[in-house]
Parts: C-alpha cells; sequence; structure tokens
C-alpha cells in the first residue's frame, strides 16, 4: 500500500508539472505577440511655443534612424497676436557642416506635420511664417522620430 501512495504522488506531481509548463509555454507566445506590435518611434520630446517669430528655432533632436518612423511635429492649441490662426509654415533641417540640409516646407494647421524617415543625424525645424498674425503661441508641441 505504501507504494501506491508513492505512485499516486508522483503521477499528481508529473501532472502539475506538465501544467505548469503549458501555462508558461502559453505565457510566453503572448507575451511574444504582444511585442510583434506596430514599431514605436525611436524617440520624441514635447514642448510649448511662446512668442515665436519668422526664424525661430525648435529644440535640436538626434535621429540615431533605428527604426522605420517618419519625423514629424504636432501642434496642439495655436494661437496668434489677433486669435485667427491659419497655418504655420514650417520647415524641417538638418544640422550638417556647412549650410543646414533643408528637407522642405510644411504647412501646419494645428495638426501633424511630417517629413517621412530621415537619416541618422541631428534635426531641428523653424517657423518660416504665420498666415493671420506675427507671432505664434502653440500649447503642446509634440516631435517624433
Amino acid at each position: 500500500m505504501h507504494a501506491k501512495n508513492r505512485a499516486d504522488r508522483f503521477r499528481r506531481t508529473s501532472s502539475t508539472n506538465r501544467t505548469f509548463v503549458r501555462g508558461a509555454l502559453v505565457a510566453a507566445a503572448l507575451i511574444g505577440f504582444a511585442g510583434a506590435g506596430p514599431a514605436l518611434a525611436e524617440g520624441s520630446w514635447t514642448s510649448h511655443i511662446s512668442s515665436w517669430g519668422p526664424g525661430s528655432e525648435s529644440r535640436r533632436w538626434a535621429d540615431s534612424d533605428r527604426d522605420d518612423v517618419a519625423t514629424t511635429v504636432t501642434f496642439q492649441g495655436c494661437e496668434t497676436g489677433n486669435n485667427d490662426f491659419k497655418d504655420a509654415d514650417l520647415q524641417l533641417y538638418k544640422d550638417v557642416f556647412g549650410p543646414d540640409k533643408a528637407y522642405g516646407h510644411r504647412s501646419n494647421h494645428c495638426d501633424t506635420s511630417g517629413w517621412g524617415d530621415q537619416s541618422s543625424g541631428d534635426y531641428y525645424f523653424t517657423l518660416e511664417g504665420v498666415r493671420s498674425g506675427a507671432k505664434l503661441w502653440v500649447d503642446t508641441v509634440t516631435t517624433r522620430y
């Protein structure tokens, strides 16, 4: 009778171990699928703009180009001196030796402007102009790269 008790205990332990291993494998698979979501931006920063005029520059950031994410600038809460904001003309630049390389103008209507996936380097954007006002205020500026 003593041998039978040991055999029963072995079967219960063996069954418990198999259940634990199955559960661990399922959890690992779920974690793997969760990590296979969309690529996230390599970096971002958030700030605000206060009384910017044409020629004002943003802070600079370093893009290491470790992803395929577009460089974007998002404005939320835009105003001009006369409270009639229409759009802001933005220009993206890459900081290089000599004249900085320009990547084109984007008209931002208090939304998101994008320049596509950029190569590695240091970047910044400038305010080239504001329609319906001389100065620009933006509550939230988010730059992703």
